[in-house]
């Protein structure tokens, strides 16, 4: 079933996407009441209605696109942690984040995306990556490349002897231990910054205008596309312990992504230590 979805026309996923935005999100974009924005685990974690809304509406278009598939979804796991399990279960599973990058969308800033990924049994097989107010759609397909707006993505690889640009969590939002591993990139030839949207992050890092990113958290909404999105377009990703990043959990972290796996392994060894 799922490889006769994927090998047919998927210009219907992306369509729920996009109108999943129109709907949800753009309407409210600079346009959100102080009672539409709320404190999840703290200041830096912050929901919207649009976040709230947009999920919801993904989860009946995907859902319906795909009969038995089933939605893993970052609101519906911060009310319900046991929906997480579905990753490694049988049925299909699409990934979704409504609003990654909610804090630039608050503040009425361009840089977020919706994020939706198709992945069964921990394999991620599509993805989607689109930002409304840039109009830019990225999509991966296992073993089919990555596009934006239909133009194929080639990562490439840094310029011999350029500083490497990296985009890494936020230390504010780190533990000690990850702190520490991330202060590894504070070396000559490295140029760290933290990070805004994942999803776009990862878009940098898959057009070529991003060497690498380095993150110390796993939840599946924020990676799953955009890790398909570099490999597909010719990069790489590994965990500090030297293995792929896993999206059912249980990595060692921090992890990077970048555009060839020589820059992989130059990050995975700076963040090693």
């Amino acid at each position: 079933m799922i490889d006769d979805f994927l090998n047919g026309d998927l210009s219907d996923v992306e369509e729920a996407v996009r109108k999943a935005a129109a709907t949800e999100i753009t309407p409210r974009y600079r346009q959100l009441a102080a009672h539409e924005i709320v404190e999840k685990t703290g200041p830096h974690d912050l929901v919207t209605i649009a976040d709230r809304n947009a999920e919801e509406h993904l989860t009946a278009s995907l859902t319906a696109l795909l009969p038995g598939s089933v939605v893993v979804g970052e609101e519906a796991v911060h009310a319900d942690p046991s929906v997480y399990e579905a990753l490694q279960g049988d049925a299909p599973v699409w990934i979704v984040d409504p609003v990654d990058g909610t804090r630039q969308f608050v503040r009425g800033e361009p840089g977020f995306c919706t994020l939706v990924a198709l992945a069964l049994r921990g394999e991620v097989l599509a993805s989607w990556t689109y930002a409304p107010v840039l109009e830019e759609m990225a999509t991966a397909l296992r073993g089919g490349g990555a596009h934006l707006n239909g133009m194929p993505l080639l990562a490439g690889s840094p310029a011999p002897g350029a500083a490497l640009e990296v985009a890494m969590s936020h230390p504010d939002y780190t533990t000690p231990d990850q702190k520490h591993a991330l202060l590894g990139l504070n070396v000559d030839g490295v140029h760290a910054r933290p990070c805004g949207s994942a999803g776009l992050e990862y878009l940098g890092v898959a057009r070529g205008r991003l060497d690498a990113v380095a993150f110390s958290w796993e939840n599946a909404w924020d990676h799953a596309a955009g890790l398909l999105l570099v490999t597909e377009a010719g990069g790489a990703h590994t965990t500090v312990a030297g293995k792929p990043f896993s999206i059912a959990g249980g990595n060692a972290l921090p992890f990077t992504a970048a555009r060839d796996t020589a820059t992989a392994l130059r990050i995975r060894s700076l963040l090693a230590g």
